[in-house]
């Protein structure tokens, strides 16, 4: 339920960037997908922390989990300080490259200007969510997400409107909103563990870190620099195709919210079981988690064919971005299922200290494959733009079912190590 206020929450931006023109919409658009370079790492440190917390929450090892966050804090800083100057140096020749000119690309630099000098409070906040998973509570995250789409649906207007701000009063809210969050978040941290955490950077802790969090950030990074391509693609056939498939995009990703709130569950019990040297359950939180997958896309696939155009209807009244997000929700429904496996099966391999599969067919699935059947398809072959969304959806379907087999293969096997402390036993 927080990820789906999460997607709410972007979706109330753009939603006010259409009040302002259609201009300001492409601007956030394409401003929204420069902006997930910051989420790759502030999701990466969520999922790695996680793994690394919740081994040690399940053997009753206090003090290490607390160290843990402590180096997660101190690397979160780190990281997204390099992110912040990173962000506002690549900014520009992103924007160029996604096909943003004159007062389109204008929005869009104006909004990255905000959102990357809250790069810190991001990632705090990410951390803070991982940290409370690991522990079991998903209920104080979703606490701060459904506030801050609250927040944000008024702070959004008062910023844009009253103030006069424009697209730098819908980033700004953003900024403040995760500065809250944030402190909220490890506020009700320290009530669990008995004090606040202090940044730390020890060695050894840190590397343990880094080896989940380099993984799970390269694979959402894969994620971004395919969305990047694939943006680059639709750009040949004009802004209003970029803003169709910019909203689709985000509305695809509120109906798949309740399955990446499920990734993060099977994420967090099967870390903890396997931290316990418990196979058997972590194996059995993957088959249920797919049986729970499977009643989801059959709730929702519905809802991407029938009511995608009323969707998309309240975004904008143009014709061409409405035709555009409707083509491309409808098409991608039949990917629903296929991304559930994806996510639960990287979510088990996270959970099992074996993140690096999950990178290497990222890159193929968003990066490799796209960029060579599209530029196949669309620039040698000159085939129209639903060529690019079919592409999708073959991609995601085969990648699922060599993502389930190779996560069902290292389940079964009676040989993996357990974290350090169980396998001292």
């Amino acid at each position: 339920m927080g990820m789906v206020f999460t997607t709410l929450y972007n979706l109330t931006d753009f939603w006010f960037a259409g009040l302002l023109s259609d201009v300001a919409l492409a601007g956030v658009s394409i401003a929204g997908s420069v902006f997930f370079l910051l989420l790759s790492v502030g999701i990466g440190m969520q999922t790695g922390t996680s793994a690394v917390v919740a081994p040690e929450v399940g053997q009753g090892n206090d003090e290490t989990a607390i160290s843990y966050v402590d180096n997660a804090l101190g690397l979160g800083i780190v990281l997204s300080l390099f992110v912040m100057l990173l962000g506002w140096w690549l900014s520009e020749p992103l924007v160029a490259f996604l096909g943003a000119e004159g007062a389109v690309g204008a929005m869009a630099l104006e909004y990255l200007a905000v959102v990357f000098f809250g790069a810190p409070l991001f990632t705090l906040s990410f951390i803070g969510a991982g940290a409370l998973m690991a522990h079991g509570d998903t209920k104080s995250n979703r606490n701060v997400l459904v506030v801050g789409f609250f927040a944000n649906f008024l702070l959004n207007p008062l910023l844009t409107f009253t103030f006069g701000l424009g697209v730098t009063g819908l980033a700004l809210a953003t900024v403040v909103i995760k500065g809250g969050s944030a402190f909220y978040l490890f506020y009700i941290l320290k009530k669990i563990q008995g004090r606040y955490n202090r940044p730390r950077l020890e060695f050894s802790l840190s590397l343990a870190l880094l080896k989940q969090v380099l993984p799970a950030s390269f694979t959402m990074l894969t994620i971004i620099v395919g969305g990047f391509v694939t943006l680059s693609f639709i750009g040949r056939f004009g802004s209003d195709n970029i803003a169709g498939y910019a909203v689709g995009l985000r509305l695809e990703q509120v109906l798949l919210l309740p399955a990446l709130g499920l990734n993060s569950a099977v994420l967090a019990i099967s870390g903890q079981n396997y931290g316990a040297g418990k196979m058997d359950r972590v194996r059995e939180t993957y088959k249920c988690g797919l049986q729970v997958g499977l009643l989801m896309a059959l709730v929702f696939i519905p809802v991407m064919l029938f009511l995608s155009p009323l969707m998309m209807g309240f975004f904008s009244d143009n014709e061409s971005i409405i035709a555009t997000g409707t083509t491309y929700l409808r098409i991608d429904a039949l990917a629903y299922y296929p991304y559930v496996v994806l996510f639960l099966a990287n979510a088990s391999l996270q959970a099992i200290k074996q993140p690096l599969f999950p990178m290497v067919l990222g890159i193929v699935r968003q990066l490799l494959l796209p960029a060579s059947i599209n530029f196949l398809l669309v620039v040698i072959y000159g085939l129209p733009m639903i060529s690019i969304f079919i592409t999708i959806i073959i991609v995601v379907f085969f990648s699922s079912l060599v993502s389930h087999f190779y996560t069902k293969r290292q389940l079964a096997r009676n040989d993996l190590p357990t974290t350090k402390h169980a396998t001292s036993h």
